[in-house]
């Protein structure tokens, strides 16, 4: 098994778990609880995730002040733990904008909930933990659409442009 072929592996069972997490936690308290439950996970394992992957990657001493920064370091990152078969992609653009881009009708997280039952309600947790990246590493950003609820299921696509401010 190659780097990727064990990346893979390692996060179709990581998904598979949050995938079964969140649907217990829905059947058990509704989607509202399992909502608000996830995004609490996912703030508080945001900090300790970059705090690792700046460590693993080689910026551990090293303050993210510049897109370029950005970019060499999130490029590195996602590789980690967003391989190709979640379904985006990452485009940046303008020195200051990280695109998201879902294939349509492809997201991982669209499908998995579109299977549980609970798309028409569920609060996208995917672009959620980027924002949580963002906020861990002290960069400021704007996110366009900002809106809550699954794209993908609204308007069969999904294209995310988070504009990265820098101080």
């Amino acid at each position: 098994m190659d780097q990727n072929e064990l990346i893979v592996l390692l996060n179709k069972c990581w998904m598979t778990h949050d995938g079964a997490w969140f649907m217990h936690c829905c059947s058990e308290f509704g989607i509202e609880v399992g909502n608000r439950l996830n995004k609490s996970a996912i703030s508080s394992l945001a900090p300790m995730e970059i705090a690792r992957f700046k460590k693993a990657l080689g910026f551990n001493d090293q303050e993210i002040n510049t897109f370029d920064q950005f970019k060499a370091f999130f490029t590195q990152a996602a590789k980690l733990v967003i391989p190709d078969f979640m379904g985006g992609r990452f485009i940046f653009e303008d020195g200051q904008v990280l695109s998201m881009e879902m294939e349509p009708l492809q997201c991982f997280a669209y499908k998995g909930m579109q299977r549980m039952g609970v798309i028409d309600q569920y609060e996208c947790g995917v672009i959620y933990r980027i924002e949580c990246w963002l906020d861990a590493l002290g960069i400021e950003f704007q996110t366009d659409p900002d809106v809550t609820h699954c794209t993908m299921h609204r308007e069969g696509h999904c294209v995310k442009r988070i504009r990265l401010s820098f101080a």
